[in-house]
């Protein structure tokens, strides 16, 4: 086994010589193994044990590790945790709980320590069971893949790996090397409740499907093995989607660039879609196949409200050209657009210019050139600009945000009025930036909406005498 670990350890889990490793150590056998071989190859190590609290043995669990790790002169730290409080708090099972907290634990340790990897000793027979329990619950090739061998970045960190040195050698090879070596690990008696999904795999699904076929192990094995060399390959082509298409990341949101993604194939932006989630919840296992296609439903036919609550505290909205994963109550980064404080006038000399937020700016021009003034009007394509009729104005123009119920007749009505806030919809700004766009007022009257539509009232007429230039801008500094 030694030299068929020391060759995993260079090639598949692609660790140096040097740098120090965290082994996590249960006490069990598969552990209690991997720590031994290490030991007799001179890996630089730290074994680290949590107690979970969980059983009345487990205090005596911990200090047999210790005594291995004094004899075997590894230097050891131990971590305690009550797994079943965690587990309430954070309405977890006991067997994620415990999970969570174990590598939570094994990576803090890493980074104090400034290790390379935290090691595991999962076995080959751990894999058929994770490829089985991702089968029965639903998954993709992330899913049916298995375990890897060396795993970075992964859900604790983005720097140290997580390595599984044992990966490839069944239960009862390490359970010869364990009686070759005179080791006495550890029994955990939960591995034989049958209340737990692992264990039923393990006493009562494994054995019957060995009824119709006796290499049945062997043959989930290879199959993993397979689809994980199939998913490197739909990786390389995810990690590519993903710098196409991700415009904005930060904590707690991802945006995409909804153009971009909608013209990815359907498996792909499935698994953009796992990926964003990830990023938000490293810690979530199993992403539900039925919020990934929610998702991917959203993208085709959108809610009314332009967003979706997902999944986790998680939720999609659609908002001017992208489509943000983001955590409910996160403050989303400004779209650019121009915005005014709502409790603030700002007034217009003519000619003149006022400064407002952001590096945005208005500038009024008067052009006494009526035809020209028309035809530049024709052909503006500047959602910016506009050209208002001067004699049309009861004072001179304001900039504030819209009022409560407010009206205005958008160029183009001829009879009555709409309200400003449906308009908005309707014009499909983001909702984000309603309350507090900026309007062109005079009086009470709404002159212009910058970037939607001028009033109909004030557009250039044949009486017109005066005509004013409207130029919304922003200083791109």
């Amino acid at each position: 086994m030694l030299a068929r670990v020391r060759k995993i350890l260079r090639t598949a889990c692609g660790l140096p010589h040097s740098g120090t490793v965290i082994v996590g150590v249960s006490g069990g056998p598969d552990s209690l193994c991997l720590a031994d071989i290490l030991a007799r190859l001179d890996v630089s190590m730290v074994i680290a044990h949590l107690n979970h609290k969980l059983r009345p043995e487990a205090d005596i669990e911990a200090e047999q590790v210790r005594k291995f790790a004094e004899q075997h002169q590894i230097p050891f730290v131990l971590g305690v945790e009550d797994v079943g409080a965690y587990s309430k708090s954070h309405s977890l099972s006991i067997e994620e709980a415990a999970r969570n907290v174990r590598y939570l634990f094994l990576f803090e340790q890493a980074k104090v320590r400034e290790a390379q990897a935290v090691a595991v000793g999962h076995t080959a027979d751990d894999q058929v069971e994770t490829v089985l329990m991702h089968l029965l619950r639903g998954a993709g090739l992330s899913g049916l893949r298995g375990m890897a061998f060396k795993m970075v970045p992964n859900p604790w960190s983005e720097e140290i790996a997580l390595i599984r040195p044992v990966l490839g050698f069944w239960r009862y090879e390490i359970l010869e090397y364990c009686q070759q070596r005179g080791l006495k690990p550890a029994l955990d008696s939960t591995n034989l409740d049958l209340t737990y999904f692992r264990n039923r795999l393990r006493h009562e699904l494994i054995p019957y499907l060995e009824d119709y076929n006796p290499a049945i192990k062997e043959i989930l094995w290879r199959t993993a093995e397979v689809l994980a060399g199939d998913y490197q390959l739909l990786k390389g082509l995810v990690e590519s989607a993903w710098k196409a298409c991700v415009e904005v990341e930060g904590i707690g949101y991802v945006a995409f660039n909804l153009l971009n993604l909608q013209g990815q194939p359907l498996s792909v932006k499935r698994y953009l879609m796992r990926q964003a989630i990830a990023r938000l919840r490293p810690g979530l296992r199993n992403i539900g196949f039925e919020d990934v296609e929610r998702a991917i439903s959203f993208l085709a036919i959108p809610t009314q409200s332009e967003q979706l609550d997902l999944t986790s505290g998680i939720r999609l909205l659609l908002e001017d050209g992208r489509l943000w994963v983001a955590y409910w109550g996160t403050n989303l980064p400004s779209g650019g657009w121009p915005q005014v404080a709502e409790d603030i006038i700002y007034s217009l000399n003519l000619p003149g210019e006022v400064i407002l937020p952001e590096g945005w700016r208005l500038k009024a021009d008067i052009l006494d050139d009526v035809a020209s003034a028309r035809a530049e009007a024709l052909v503006n394509n500047d959602p910016y600009r506009a050209w208002i009729d001067k004699g049309a104005l009861s004072t001179e123009l304001e900039i504030r945000s819209r009022k409560p119920g407010e009206r205005f007749r958008p160029l183009g009505m001829e009879q009555g009025s709409m309200k400003i806030s449906e308009f908005m919809i309707n014009e499909k700004l983001p909702r984000r930036a309603r309350s507090a766009w900026p309007l062109v007022c005079t009086a009470d009257e709404v002159v212009w909406i910058p970037g939607l539509r001028l009033a109909q009232p004030f557009r250039i007429k044949p009486a017109t005498r005066w005509v004013i230039r409207l130029h919304l801008d922003r200083d791109r500094g």
